[in-house]
């Protein structure tokens, strides 16, 4: 998992966050990197993190990810959105600006669970 410096990590533990779930073998999710890192650097006030499912079998163990790539939206440790996203930058900024202000919160366990375990790895990072 790559977790990029964020000044005042504190402050931005409470903020959103952005997770792409994803697979090196995959040649969607190679191809889509580079347009998420542009999403990300479109919105430095989001944490975006880039997740291999392999890499971190034990923490998406739970889960049955079948469809890539697989993004996460939270603000803090609550789940906003969880599921397949088309590999376009303009559609995870679309979302983004969609879900600002949004409250409401993914209900799912195991989904809840590993946003609690993605916050607590931004948080110690």
């Amino acid at each position: 998992m790559v977790v990029p410096h964020v000044p005042a990590l504190t402050e931005a533990l409470a903020r959103r966050w952005v997770a792409c779930l994803c697979a090196d073998w995959c040649g969607t999710c190679r191809d889509y990197r580079p347009l998420f890192d542009q999403v990300a650097a479109a919105h430095p006030g989001v944490v975006f993190v880039w997740l291999d499912i392999e890499d971190e079998a034990a923490l998406v163990d739970a889960l049955d990810i079948d469809t890539f790539p697989t993004v996460l939206v939270g603000e803090g440790d609550r789940l906003l959105f969880a599921g397949p996203l088309l590999p376009h930058a303009a559609t995870l900024s679309r979302m983004l600006t969609g879900l600002e202000g949004h409250r409401a919160a993914v209900e799912d366990p195991a989904l809840h669970a590993l946003a609690a375990a993605l916050h607590a790895r931004i948080a110690s990072a």
